[in-house]
């Protein structure tokens, strides 16, 4: 059961939050400052680039390293290919999963490795394979960890994963805020100097700064009504969120979003990008997911029936609507209030590619922590 009282109990938020998601999501500016400046102490910003790498391979787990991923290949677009490697094994903890380099990979490619446990045996196989074919490895992970080590001792470079001054060694979930931003934010820094896209230390910092107002808005003290993410979170309590994304930017974000909602909150959402959603997701608006869909008896007795499961549209868009160019959500806003959909949309303010691709995180990590804390989920 939806508790919507607990979003506007602050005190209950904070008693409920025991793994500290709300925490991590408002401390997300600052996870990126410490981030930039471990980039920085590492030796990422004295890095001499020799060219671009042919292919930029990422392997890691978990929700922050898939996410930090996807947002490295949409943010590089054409400059160089990005592909994930993805494990196979018979459990998904470390131990039980292998990593392996494609037949191809040698001196010209770049291994990322971003993992907020480090100790996967795993990885520190694949790193040990990189370097005996050349590949430049470079591990963003918590300090003495398995996989750290390995990467030193193989002249790789090893950025320590930045955590909060209250948050224990291997503590930061997977799905949460902070993981993902001290993951991705060195990786940003490693990317602009190899020449993949642009992220020099200031535009570091204005997503950092971008990341504080959307915590300051979106914040436990601030009532639903005023809070983006609280009324986000609400919308959600009884629906199947269709996720539509337009923009490059905003494609990973529909997707992380997605994965969250599972993790934490533990609620199914169905993520793609526009215009082809509309035709991916149109069969779904049209049956029994719809908005106005109700299969049974109207004079049934549905007092002791759980509540239906009914399809709301939420459209997330890389820029503010009143910025030109082609755009979907028209025909998308039609599609989903043609078949009684309700819609809710997310858009950042002005700014700079990091900046949108900060608040949009900020907004959506918020609603996925709500939505779970207020649906009683124990995390």
């Amino acid at each position: 059961m939806f508790d919507e009282s607990l979003l506007d109990d602050p005190e209950a938020l904070a008693r409920a939050d025991r793994r500290g998601l709300l925490r991590g999501a408002a401390e997300a500016g600052a996870r990126v400052r410490t981030a930039a400046r471990h980039a920085t102490e590492a030796g990422v910003a004295d890095l001499r680039s020799e060219g671009r790498p042919r292919t930029v391979l990422v392997a890691g787990t978990g929700t922050a390293a898939t996410g930090a991923a996807d947002l490295i290949a949409a943010l590089a677009g054409a400059s160089a290919p990005v592909t994930r490697l993805h494990p196979t094994g018979v459990a998904p903890a470390a131990g039980a999963l292998r990593w392996a380099l494609p037949g191809w990979a040698g001196s010209v490619d770049l291994l990322l490795v971003p993992t907020n446990d480090g100790s996967e045996p795993g990885l520190v196989t694949l790193a040990e394979q990189a370097y005996r074919r050349g590949v430049t490895v470079v591990a963003v992970a918590p300090r003495h960890s398995l996989i750290a080590e390995a990467v030193g001792n193989t002249h790789g470079l090893v950025v320590p994963m930045a955590t909060a001054p209250r948050e224990p060694y291997g503590e930061p979930q997977a799905a949460g805020p902070g993981a993902l931003w001290a993951l991705f934010t060195p990786l940003l820094a490693l990317l602009d100097r190899v020449g993949l896209f642009t992220a020099p230390a200031d535009a570091l910092e204005k997503a950092a700064d971008r990341l504080d107002r959307t915590a300051e808005r979106c914040g436990p003290a601030v009532a639903t009504y005023a809070n983006p993410a609280k009324t986000l979170a609400a919308e959600l309590s009884d629906a199947l969120p269709l996720i539509w994304t337009e923009g490059a930017a905003a494609a990973p974000v529909g997707r992380r979003f997605a994965a969250v909602l599972a993790e934490l909150a533990g609620r199914p959402a169905l993520a793609a990008e526009l215009p082809e959603a509309l035709a991916a997701h149109s069969g779904l608006l049209a049956g029994d997911f719809a908005g106005g869909a109700d299969p049974d008896d109207f004079f049934r007795d549905r007092v002791e029936d759980p509540q239906a499961l009914h399809a709301r549209a939420v459209l997330l868009r890389d820029r503010p609507a009143d910025v030109g160019g082609l755009t979907a959500a028209p025909a998308a806003r039609e599609l989903a209030l043609g078949h009684d959909t309700p819609v809710s949309e997310l858009e950042p303010e002005e700014g700079g590619a990091l900046e949108a691709l900060a608040e949009l995180l900020a907004v959506t990590d918020f609603a996925a922590c709500y939505l779970a804390l207020a649906s009683g989920r124990r995390l």
